[in-house]
C-alpha cells in the first residue's frame, strides 16, 4: 500500500496552488487564547525567559566557555514539572546530534571527506555541549537529562502559574568550522592572514517554547529546520582577545572600557552622521590582524525583550556606523566585515541597512530596536539585531 502525507491545505487540487485561499480549517479551533482570526484572545499568555551569560572565547583553542543564570516565568495556567532546553550546538556531535534523518548508504563515487566522516561517527569527535554544573539559585544540584539535542530539566517542585525558577548552567563547547562542517554558528579560518571569523548563534543552552496550542516544543534540532524561541532579556559578558570587535544583539554597555580612545570619539561621530563612518579603519583592522594581541577584553551587551542573542567576533573586522531615525526613534545602523569585503561592504552594507530599516518601518511596523547590523560571514543568517550575510569582491577588488 502507497501511503501519502496528509495535505492540509483545503483545495488541493486547485489551479493556483491554495496560494490565494482562506486559512479555513488550518487555523486551530479559537479559545479564550486565540481568536478565530488567530489573534491573540482574552487570556493569551507568552512564557518568558531572561539570561545573564558570562563567556570566554579561547581562539588558541577553539573553545568557548560559558556559565548562564536564566530566570523562567511561568506566564501559563498549567503546573510544570519540568522545563525543556535546546542544545543546538550538539547538532556536531557525533555522539549526541540528532542526525538520524541521513540515509547511510554509499554512492558508487566518493571523496576522502565522505570517508573521513564515516570513520569520523564510530566515536566522539568531541563537539557539542559539555554540561559541567547545573544547579538552581542556591547551587543545589537539578536532575536532568540529555536527549541528543534536547535537555530535560526537572524541577524540585512543581512551578506554579505565576510563578519564576533561576536556574544556572556552566558549560562549554568546542567550535566548529562552519565552513566544512555547516551549521549557522562557528568559525572561518583565513589561512592569508592566520586568523578567525566567528559567528556565535545557536550557541548557548536555551528554553524551548511552552505553548498554549502545542505544550513544549521538544522537537530534535537536525540543523535543517529551526524552532520559535520564548522572549526575554539578555545581559551577556563575552571575554575576548582583546584586538577582536563584537557585533551583537542589543547595545554595547561598555564602549568606553574596550574601544581605544580614537574609535570611542568616532563612535560618537557616527550618532549623527550622514553617511557610514567608519569606528574600526582598515587599517586598524589589517594591523590587528598582524600583530595579533594576547590579552583579553569583556564586552558586556543587553538586548530586551527578544527571543535570541547572537554574537560575531573578530580582529579582521572593519566596522562603520550611521543612524537612521524610524518616527523620531534612533536605530543605529551598523556593518562588521573583513578586508576581503571592504570594497563592496564599505560602499553598500551599511546604506543598505538603513535604507531597508526605513522601508520596511514604512509598510510594515516600526522597527522596534535600537540597533541593526549586517555582518560578512562567508554566508547567512539572521537574528535579532543582526544578521550574517555574504558578498566578498575578487582578489583585486
Amino acid at each position: 500500500s502507497i501511503l501519502f502525507a496528509q495535505n492540509t491545505q483545503n483545495n488541493p487540487g486547485s489551479n493556483h496552488g491554495n496560494k490565494f485561499e482562506q486559512l479555513g480549517n488550518i487555523l486551530p479551533t479559537p479559545n479564550e487564547y486565540r481568536t478565530a482570526s488567530g489573534a491573540p484572545g482574552p487570556k493569551y499568555w507568552q512564557q518568558r525567559a531572561d539570561y545573564d551569560i558570562k563567556c570566554e572565547l579561547d581562539e588558541k583553542n577553539l573553545k568557548l566557555t560559558g556559565s548562564e543564570t536564566i530566570t523562567y516565568y511561568n506566564n501559563s495556567p498549567d503546573n510544570l514539572s519540568y522545563l525543556w532546553f535546546q542544545l543546538d550546538e550538539n547538532e556536531h556531535s557525533s555522539v549526541n546530534n540528532a542526525g538520524y534523518q541521513d540515509g547511510s548508504s554509499l554512492p558508487a563515487q566518493i571523496t576522502t571527506q565522505m570517508m573521513d566522516r564515516v570513520a569520523e561517527n564510530k566515536g566522539d569527535n568531541g563537539y557539542g555541549d559539555k554540561i559541567t554544573k547545573l544547579t538552581d539559585m542556591n547551587g543545589k544540584a537539578l536532575s536532568y537529562t540529555v536527549n541528543k539535542t534536547m535537555m530535560r530539566v526537572d524541577l524540585p517542585t512543581a512551578l506554579k502559574p505565576g510563578q519564576q525558577f533561576v536556574i544556572k548552567i556552566d558549560w562549554n563547547y568546542k567550535i566548529s568550522d562552519r565552513m566544512k562542517m555547516g551549521g549557522r554558528g562557528g568559525y572561518e579560518y583565513f589561512p592569508g592572514d592566520g586568523n578567525y571569523l566567528f559567528t556565535m548563534t545557536q550557541w548557548y543552552p536555551r528554553l524551548c517554547v511552552y505553548s498554549d496550542f502545542q505544550g513544549w516544543q521538544n522537537h530534535q534540532f537536525t540543523g535543517r529546520g529551526e524552532f520559535a524561541l520564548t522572549f526575554g532579556n539578555f545581559k551577556v559578558q563575552m571575554t575576548v582577545p582583546a584586538d577582536h570587535i563584537i557585533g551583537a544583539t542589543g547595545e554595547c554597555q561598555n564602549y568606553a572600557a574596550v574601544l581605544s580612545p580614537a574609535q570611542l570619539a568616532r563612535w560618537k561621530t557616527a550618532q549623527t552622521s550622514k553617511e557610514p563612518m567608519e569606528v574600526v579603519t582598515l587599517a586598524e583592522a589589517k594591523a590587528a590582524e598582524q600583530n595579533k594581541s594576547q590579552q583579553k577584553k569583556t564586552w558586556i551587551f543587553k538586548a530586551t525583550n527578544v527571543r535570541d542573542f547572537a554574537w560575531g567576533s573578530s580582529r579582521k573586522f572593519v566596522w562603520d556606523a550611521m543612524p537612521a531615525q524610524v518616527e523620531g526613534k534612533k536605530v543605529m545602523c551598523m556593518s562588521y566585515y573583513g578586508k576581503e569585503a571592504y570594497n563592496l561592504y564599505s560602499k553598500y552594507s551599511t546604506r543598505a541597512v538603513a535604507h531597508t530599516i526605513k522601508t520596511y518601518s514604512k509598510f510594515t511596523i516600526p522597527y522596534p530596536y535600537p540597533v541593526a547590523q549586517s555582518v560578512e560571514a562567508a554566508n547567512g543568517m539572521e537574528y535579532p539585531m543582526i544578521c550574517f550575510n555574504f558578498g566578498r569582491t575578487e582578489k583585486d577588488g
